[in-house]
């Protein structure tokens, strides 16, 4: 058992006098997790060759990083409602830091998939925890109002890091990419210990209640269609992150240094379409809002399959209809974690474990459905896309039935 002390130091920040995270300390922490995933992308060939290992082999970094951090979510959640925000994600991010000195002196490809296990295990709380202390202290609709701000803001960490990572890479070698996140987390674990303060309302349940916690929610058919449609409409995107180095380099044959800005055109759209769903909140049902938005994802969906399998494939049509599908998986997914949160107020951190647990779960699936069949990337990925975005709007009009009317 922790001392007295030692409680008040991990739930108490270090200048007392603030009465809630800034900003950018909330950004940093929700960003951790995808940053460390996006950031790699562009070096796979260099670690690949540098370790003597095949493509496939490496491409086990992203994978097993995306089961790490859809597994380690359903941790944080409830031990968060139990002990606290901050203690939990003090924990996460020396996690997160240590993982990434690890990484980065790697001898070989076992030490490394280890540490990127560990790494996305750290990474992941801060997913979870951001996005609880976020909704802790907002009502439903200044909820969703705030988190789509927090994805506007946050999204340019998976936009812009294949960018930086394939920079980094090109100047001083693969390594200095976890070197990079080091830096980033020890930032952030400062910022944390300094100005989170604890947010949780209230905190001591059994440990019992915190396993039950998981099948009360999915018992809760709101809670349930919030989720799987936001999984199914938003992380589906990772069988076009998968997908996009072969379709741009083995079929248009554009260099592969090109990738990572195509996909920064791409990411352009989430934080568009969670600006535009940050201000039309405060005017439009929530609801509606939800079903609109996402409904813009399906359209991009449709005319990225459209091009795939009409064989009208190039930089423009690609991009086109993925930026029209990014624009509604911005605006969408803010609301519909917001809503997921708001079923079950007193378990808002398992709640936002097991979200994330499914989002990243199937996502990790999705880049694994895009190896099945690797001589037809665009149409995979966009098949993919087409069939998850429409189960997706089945899901979440399955949760607004189930709703009062005064709550969507």
């Amino acid at each position: 058992m922790l001392s007295h002390a030692a409680m008040q130091w991990l739930t108490t920040p270090l200048l007392r006098s603030r009465p809630r995270a800034p900003f950018w300390l909330l950004v940093a922490v929700t960003a951790s997790g995808t940053l460390a995933m996006h950031i790699l992308v562009p070096v796979l060939p260099l670690a690949a060759e540098d370790l003597a290992v095949s493509s496939g082999a490496i491409q086990l970094a992203i994978t097993l990083y995306l089961f790490g951090v859809a597994g380690g979510q359903l941790l944080y959640g409830p031990v968060s409602d139990r002990f606290g925000r901050r203690p939990a994600l003090l924990v996460a991010l020396v996690l997160y830091v240590g993982a990434s000195i690890v990484a980065g002196l790697a001898p070989n490809l076992t030490v490394l998939l280890i540490a990127r296990v560990v790494q996305a295990l750290g990474g992941c709380g801060g997913l979870v925890l951001g996005r609880a202390v976020v909704r802790d202290g907002a009502a439903e609709g200044q909820a969703a109002s705030q988190m789509a701000m927090l994805t506007m803001v946050q999204s340019l960490a998976p936009g812009v890091g294949p960018a930086v990572g394939g920079y980094l890479g090109a100047w001083f070698g693969w390594r200095s990419i976890f070197a990079a996140l080091f830096v980033f987390g020890v930032v952030t674990l400062i910022g944390t210990l300094f100005s989170l303060p604890e947010t949780a309302g209230s905190r001591g349940s059994s440990s019992g209640r915190m396993l039950g916690s998981y099948l009360r929610l999915l018992r809760t058919p709101a809670f349930r269609g919030y989720m799987i449609g936001g999984a199914l409409t938003t992380t589906s995107f990772y069988a076009y992150l998968s997908a996009s180095p072969f379709i741009f380099t083995d079929i248009l044959h554009r260099p592969a240094e090109e990738v990572g800005l195509y996909y920064l055109v791409v990411m352009v759209g989430v934080p568009i379409g969670s600006f535009a769903a940050s201000r039309l909140v405060r005017r439009v049902r929530l609801g509606l809002l939800l079903q609109v938005t996402s409904a813009i994802a399906v359209v991009g969906a449709a005319l990225f399959f459209a091009v795939a399998i009409s064989g009208h494939l190039s930089v423009a049509t690609i991009l086109g209809a993925m930026i029209v599908y990014s624009v509604g998986v911005g605006a969408a997914s803010p609301m519909a974690l917001a809503s997921a949160l708001s079923t079950q107020p007193t378990m808002i951190g398992a709640a936002s474990g097991l979200y994330g647990f499914v989002q990243m779960g199937f996502g990790a699936l999705c880049t694994v459905a895009v190896s099945i069949w690797p001589n037809h990337p665009a149409l995979t990925a966009s098949t993919v896309l087409i069939a998850s975005t429409v189960l997706g709007q089945l899901a979440f009009m399955a949760a607004l039935k189930s709703r009062p009317a005064s709550a969507g």
